[in-house]
């Protein structure tokens, strides 16, 4: 209870530090850590997995409440699937549960949610919930949450590129006229905006295949908190920091 009340005390202190006029309009995370959480802590690296599931919630529920429009969580890539089975039924089995209690509350509070990767790689069963739960929440404007699973940012650029040919090929598109904002237009979620702020945690320094196209410009923070300690207040004090900096996008 103490911790609780003294994270209550600093959101309130950090939110009243925010300028609502320089709020980013996306924040993408990259969830790092938990396999080292749990190591740390004699655990096997599916409880961290299961102890993550607290920070997303902590997390969405902060960013819904500072009037944050998108969040892109980094859930599941596809080099993921290459760990060992056991972890990865273990995460399938959590996805699955999780998606069970929360989407329903997600519904209620009107956070819109959605789904970058290929959901065909998934079985199906848990690939079907996956839709259902974007069906549900079409409607929601509160939050669009972009869960990121079965991702990858080369496959996506190299997708859009495919379609971007059979276009061409097929009349629609002109080759000659080509220009970014027709691979723009054949990503996953073209409607809503790049991520103003990338922050990663565990304080690894990398993207690891994480929505390259869409990064050009973005803003990047690495904090080294592991994710399963992840909450609203480091998600606060991310936002403050990219409040302080001055993007010029290439320009003086």
């Amino acid at each position: 209870m103490e911790r609780r009340d003294n994270d209550s005390a600093k959101l309130a202190e950090l939110t009243a530090q925010l300028h609502p006029d320089r709020m980013p309009a996306h924040v993408a995370i990259i969830m790092d850590g938990n396999g080292r959480w749990a190591q740390m802590r004699g655990l096997s690296r599916t409880e961290g997995h299961r102890y993550a599931i607290a920070a997303i919630r902590s997390t969405v529920d902060t960013a819904k409440d500072t009037g944050l429009k998108h969040l892109s969580l980094f859930a599941f890539s596809t080099e993921n699937i290459e760990r060992p089975d056991e972890e990865v039924s273990e995460l399938f089995r959590l996805f699955d549960l999780t998606l069970d209690e929360e989407v329903p509350k997600l519904h209620d509070e009107g956070v819109r949610f959605i789904i970058s990767g290929e959901l065909d790689m998934l079985p199906d069963e848990l690939a079907d919930k996956f839709r259902r739960a974007v069906a549900l929440t079409a409607d929601n404007d509160a939050l669009v949450l972009n869960m990121c699973v079965m991702y990858s940012g080369q496959y996506e650029i190299t997708r859009a590129a495919r379609k971007l040919v059979e276009d061409s090929l097929a009349g629609s598109v002109n080759p000659e006229g080509i220009s970014m904002s027709h691979l723009t237009e054949r990503m996953y979620h073209p409607d809503i905006p790049h991520p103003d702020l990338l922050i990663r945690t565990s304080g690894e320094m990398r993207l690891s295949n994480f929505m390259l196209w869409q990064f050009a410009y973005t803003e990047l923070y690495f904090t080294p908190t592991l994710w399963p300690d992840f909450t609203g207040v480091n998600l606060l004090e991310a936002i403050l920091n990219y409040q302080r900096r001055e993007r010029r996008f290439g320009r003086l």
